[in-house]
């Protein structure tokens, strides 16, 4: 049995570590409460930007099928796969659950006879694919904790100069959507080629015909869509960093929470193995005492 001394030395160890656990836990709270106010801002920034691009696309007709981010290629042969992962660890099963569904989504593409290639976003990410020796076409670390519009843009460039090269057939963003602190749900997205859905929207159904035939576009609508295809990409990625940070946060409080909650527990254990070393070495020092008197008696 371990001393009374030790027991409280590991008594103020785990008591140590519960603070800084309970202070990440408050820090993740806090920016999990920023990332949640930069998706609800962001929303009304994709809907109008969808709907834009709807009522450009179908003011360019059937031309507008024939742009690069749009082309459907039959038979593709090869996928960009661009998990979105975290910095850093201490967030539970977040980096994990990506990584994950990121080789389930390339053994499933290569039973299909597709080549997968990757672009990794967080160092976690990056570090697991290198550690499995996949090749990156690119990597973008350093702000997922609150990532830019800036951060979307290069990661949309790079996906996109793969794609119109001809080098991928499809590009996937594998990260996690945040659905609350408790749970997060990994989510597959395909954002090209951009699906020609977003052309038609249920808008045209509720706007009078006669308004809209009232528009007179300067450039042309086909040179527009051109200018504003990439900007959806570039927002779809965008909102898929800011589901991920919000994410990311939600687990890593929840991780830190019932880190403190089990640093309670264990606490609460070693204090009752700690008196009942005290006691043991107490009822020694009575027998020590006892034995001494009948010696001398």
């Amino acid at each position: 049995m371990a001393t009374v001394q030790e027991y409280k030395r590991r008594i103020r160890s785990v008591t140590n570590t519960r603070k800084i656990t309970r202070a990440m836990e408050l820090v993740a709270a806090a920016k999990l409460r920023r990332a949640q106010a930069r998706i609800e801002a962001m929303r009304p920034y994709a809907d109008t930007m969808r709907e834009l691009i709807a009522g450009v696309g179908r003011a360019a007709g059937s031309g507008s099928v024939r742009l690069p981010l749009l082309q459907q290629r039959e038979s593709p042969s090869a996928t960009l796969v661009i998990p979105l992962t975290g910095d850093r660890g201490l967030a539970g099963a977040f980096n994990a659950q990506v990584t994950r569904r990121t080789f389930a989504l390339e053994r499933g593409l290569k039973d299909e006879g597709q080549s997968v290639r990757f672009v990794g976003v967080g160092k976690k990410g990056r570090s697991t694919l290198t550690f499995r020796r996949r090749e990156l076409d690119g990597a973008f670390v350093g702000f997922t904790d609150a990532p830019a519009y800036a951060d979307a843009q290069a990661i949309a460039h790079r996906a996109a100069e793969l794609f119109v090269e001809g080098e991928v057939d499809r590009v996937v963003l594998v990260y996690n959507t945040f659905v609350s602190a408790l749970t997060q749900t990994v989510t597959e997205q395909e954002i090209l080629p951009i699906s020609a859905e977003i052309l038609e929207t249920d808008e045209e159904k509720r706007r009078d015909d006669a308004l809209r035939g009232d528009f007179i576009f300067e450039p042309e609508p086909e040179e527009i869509l051109v200018r504003l295809l990439p900007v959806y990409v570039e927002t779809q990625i965008y909102r898929a960093l800011l589901e991920s940070a919000a994410s990311e946060q939600g687990a890593r409080m929840t991780a830190m929470r019932n880190a403190s909650k089990n640093a309670g527990e264990l606490i609460d254990t070693l204090t009752l193995e700690m008196n009942r070393a005290r006691q043991a070495e107490i009822t020694q020092e009575i027998l020590e005492v006892v034995a001494g008197a009948d010696a001398l008696a």
